[in-house]
């Protein structure tokens, strides 16, 4: 019987975190979205520090309990916001008109899963709020080629 109220108290996959008091750590957000999910996390961050490195500061913010904690990349606009949940992890991406005018002209090179996130997803007027969920390399490289097209970056080299 005490299982069963356990399993209740579990979070449901999705949750945020939404702990208010305590900024996230790396080894919170790693526990919480998983070792699998925290991967493609790190990979990422690391991803966005070599294509522009110094430029963006990340920045935790608290959303309150419905949308609770998310890493924000931001200069003078954002640049992307990742989303920690219950064993998932999801990057938002917002497109103003120029670079959806940039994705469509790639829109035949692009990952037809991608493509059909794009076009499903509301445009409002500060643009396309594309939520990207991360849990394989080829959802990450999605996630890097939408970044690409909203700032391009310097080459790796």
């Amino acid at each position: 019987m005490g299982g069963a109220k356990t399993l209740a108290k579990m979070p449901q996959v999705g949750a945020r975190l939404a702990d208010g008091s305590v900024v996230p750590t790396g080894e919170t957000v790693r526990g919480w979205i998983g070792p699998d999910a925290f991967e493609q996390w790190t990979a990422l961050q690391d991803w966005i520090e070599r294509r522009h490195p110094g430029v963006f500061t990340p920045e935790w913010l608290f959303g309150g309990r419905k949308h609770g904690w998310s890493l924000r990349y931001k200069k003078s606009r954002a640049f992307c916001t990742f989303v920690p949940e219950y064993r998932l992890f999801s990057v938002v991406i917002v497109l103003g008109a120029a670079e959806r005018e940039k994705f469509e002209a790639r829109r035949g090179s692009l990952n037809p899963r991608l493509v059909g996130l794009y076009d499903a997803t509301a445009t409002y007027h500060d643009g396309k709020w594309l939520k990207i969920a991360i849990s394989s390399a080829a959802d990450l490289h999605d996630a890097i080629e939408v970044l690409t097209i909203k700032r391009p970056g310097r080459r790796p080299g």
